[in-house]
Parts: structure tokens; C-alpha cells; sequence
């Protein structure tokens, strides 16, 4: 059954990429679950960049995941909060802080790597479709680097 949103086309694409967003963290959070695993999975950009990028400023931080720094700001102080991310000054640059993961914050990451490739797997088979949807996504994230939709809207 489609809805109004479903039928008003792309019009509605940030509802509808918003709409499937939702639903993947809420899976998402529920494979973590019955896994064992108590993990947000709006926490994931920020382990996984510091599991592969050790010491990294809260700026390095923000632009590795695409965030404003506030949100990125937002999402350290819940990840401190929960004692899997410790914060230290710079030694060249006291203004500056350094984001490195703690013991808590590397073990899970070492309890989540098994989730994570079955998430893979599972993520795999459900965007390999005709319209690869992570290809898609990269095309359209181009498009938007080199002339985006306020731009395009503008020039009409």
C-alpha cells in the first residue's frame, strides 16, 4: 500500500532517505541486541573512525564522519558519558583536544567486529539490487560536492 509521500516522487526523496535511515539504526540497534551488544548505532561513525584512526582532534573527527562540529561535540560527550572515548590535551596545542578510544570503548569494538561483518553481508544482499542503492548514493553525493540542490534550485 503507498502512502502520500511514497506517491509525491522526488519531491519527498529527504523524507523517504530519512524514512529507510530510521529503519536501518532501528534494525540495526536490534542485530547489536541480539547480539549482546549494548550499542547505539548513532555512536558507530565515531568508533569506527577512531578504531581505524587511533588519536584524532575533535575537528579531525568531525570532518572524517561528515558531521557539524556541535553534533560531533553532541555525540563525544554521550560517548565520554559512557566511558568508551577519553579526551586529552594536546601537548603541541593545549586549545586542542585528542579523542582516543578507552579499554571499554576497544573491546567493544573488538566484540563488535563478528556483527559488523554479517551486518556487511546482510547490507550487501539488501542494497545489491538493479539501482545499486550504495552506488546511488555515491553519484548523487558527488553531484551535491560539485554543484548541489540549493545551487541547482537557485540557478532556475
Amino acid at each position: 500500500m503507498t502512502n502520500v509521500i511514497d506517491e509525491s516522487g522526488i519531491l519527498a526523496i529527504s523524507t523517504r532517505l530519512q524514512r529507510l535511515s530510521d529503519q536501518l539504526r532501528k534494525d540495526g540497534l536490534q542485530i547489536y541486541k541480539s547480539n549482546g551488544i549494548d550499542f547505539e548505532p548513532k555512536w558507530f561513525p565515531v568508533i569506527y573512525t577512531l578504531h581505524l584512526k587511533p588519536v584524532l582532534s575533535v575537528v579531525e573527527i568531525a570532518v572524517e564522519i561528515g558531521y557539524s562540529h556541535p553534533s560531533t561535540i553532541s555525540l563525544l560527550k554521550e560517548l565520554e558519558k559512557q566511558k568508551l572515548i577519553r579526551s586529552k590535551k594536546d601537548k603541541a596545542d593545549e586549545r586542542k583536544r585528542l579523542i582516543q578510544l578507552t579499554e571499554k570503548g576497544k573491546a567493544l569494538v573488538n566484540d563488535m567486529q563478528p556483527v559488523w561483518q554479517k551486518m556487511v553481508i546482510a547490507l550487501t544482499d539488501l542494497t545489491n539490487t538493479k539501482n545499486n542503492l550504495m552506488k546511488a548514493i555515491e553519484e548523487v553525493e558527488q553531484q551535491m560536492k560539485s554543484f548541489g540542490f540549493l545551487d541547482r534550485a537557485l540557478q532556475l
